[in-house]
């Protein structure tokens, strides 16, 4: 395996090039759907207290990559970033070009406690069963993680050799900031003086149940996504015997604010990858879809305040607010001298955490309630959707899906691409995955599944993002 690596990161290079090396051919009987599967059973969990962690699994999910693909191991450049970070290069015969980047995680969220029994099967059983794969992390992120290492490993298989080169990076804490994984990625690649062309990350999907377009799946390729903010809020006050309570306790004080913020949201409004969505699904959608979508100068306004009313689309149109934490009190008899709260925002284009923090201060007007905040750098840009990059995502789409219709949108969620900002101009977020909206609430959620029909087309689609890109 060629590779030029840090110190710190050569011992894991070896074992993981011994493992390709000593095991050539395993699972090489299995589909692809069963390694993926197998994948499933390795629970890479990230917990928000990283003291949690069982970093073991993640060694034995790379161990099971390196044993899965040994093409992609043997004769790539191979290091492991950060303890384990997978940065995979793939060099091209022009190095004049800029290489392009794709980018995923192996990390998955915990299962939340109580709701095994709406899971049809144990969320890390990684169970095969009616045409699906069921298992926590199908979805976010470890097929897009296995779609691109089968695409690799395929085309290693039948000798394609890129012009412009490839490259492969997974990030292992995704899912708590990705601080320890994609942006130890980052900084590397930095050393290493690479600049991409273009990227593409875990995102956007393909939908089979658009309801402006029931008849054809609409492919999603997001080019821009939302900020990300927290506050804390905490009410500090008198205490004490609850025999003899304040008139206005820290419970209450924290509500009353609390009350405010949920009764009081961002006023929506329709952002350019929004308005790009509607005017290039206009041409495929029938009147009077048609007219307001060819007339969002005017009716921008009305389009924007209808999805606000719908849970589904309301993500996309404004600046959302989520009261996601509450803690107070020691004791059922004890008033509490504090109490504290956390309010997770995530920001349309073109919102910043100053504006956000400014206008809850004003709404809540109480100097009894602190507010603070950890400001959410580097929100990406908004990428170009008439760029090469996109050109590339959407004839690779087209190849597996020539029904697809594909538009630029807004990802209504976070991702790694945020630590990537400083690599390439135009990022990207794509899985050629199809899926329902329903299916879409599983995601972190209960039930988390892929079809297995879908999962081997988005390896086709990974594969010819990878062809295409790279030509």
């Amino acid at each position: 395996m060629k590779t030029v690596l840090p110190r710190q990161a050569m011992l894991n290079v070896i074992a993981l090039t011994a493992l390709a090396l000593l095991f050539p051919v395993h699972q090489a009987w299995a589909s692809a759907a069963e390694r993926l599967a197998a994948s499933l059973r390795i629970e890479t969990i990230s917990y928000q207290d990283r003291a949690q962690i069982n970093y073991e699994a993640f060694q034995q999910f790379n161990d099971y990559l390196a044993r899965t693909y040994p093409g992609v191991f043997r004769e790539l450049e191979v290091e492991v970033v950060n303890g384990y970070s997978l940065l995979i290069r793939w060099p091209g015969s022009d190095p004049s070009l800029k290489p392009i980047l794709f980018t995923a995680h192996t990390d998955v969220v915990p299962v939340e406690p109580g709701t095994e029994a709406g899971w049809t099967h144990p969320p890390f059983d990684g169970v095969i069963a009616d045409g699906r794969i069921y298992g926590r992390g199908t979805l976010d992120d470890k097929a897009g993680v296995l779609s691109l290492l089968e695409a690799a490993e395929q085309l290693l298989a039948e000798g394609y050799a890129p012009r412009r080169g490839i490259v492969l990076a997974f990030g292992h804490d995704e899912e708590i900031s990705g601080l320890e994984g994609a942006a130890a990625l980052a900084a590397r690649m930095q050393a290493l003086g690479l600049r991409f062309e273009w990227m593409v990350d875990e995102g956007g999907m393909i939908f089979a149940d658009n309801p402006l377009l029931p008849e054809r799946p609409v492919a999603m390729v997001n080019v821009a996504e939302k900020g990300y903010l927290t506050l804390t809020l905490v009410a500090t006050g008198e205490g004490g015997h609850s025999s003899n309570p304040p008139k206005v306790s820290t419970i209450g004080r924290l509500s009353n604010a609390l009350a405010l913020i949920e009764a009081n949201p961002f006023d929506p409004r329709l952002v350019g990858p929004v308005e790009a969505m509607f005017e290039t699904l206009a041409p495929h959608v029938g009147q009077p879809q048609r007219l307001v979508f060819d007339n969002l100068w005017l009716t921008g306004p009305l389009v924007a305040k209808r999805m606000a009313e719908e849970r589904l689309t309301l993500p996309f149109v404004r600046t959302t607010t989520a009261l996601t934490m509450f803690n107070a009190g020691v004791k059922e008899n004890v008033v509490p001298q504090r109490a504290e709260a956390r309010v997770n925002f995530r920001l349309l284009p073109g919102d910043t955490p100053e504006m956000v923090v400014s206008y809850i201060t004003d709404l809540i007007d109480d100097p009894a309630v602190e507010i603070t905040y950890n400001r959410w750098e580097n929100i990406p840009p908004i990428s170009d959707h008439e760029g090469p990059g996109f050109q590339v995502i959407s004839d690779a789409i087209g190849e597996v899906y020539p029904e697809a219709v594909v538009t630029p949108s807004l990802l209504t969620a976070t991702t790694d691409t945020r630590h990537y900002t400083e690599l390439a101009d135009d990022l990207y977020r794509f899985h050629g995955i199809l899926m329902s909206a329903r299916q879409a609430s599983s995601i972190h959620g209960a039930d988390e599944y892929i079809a297995v029909d879908s999962y081997e087309k988005s390896i086709a689609v990974a594969r010819a993002m990878m062809r295409l890109g790279s030509e």
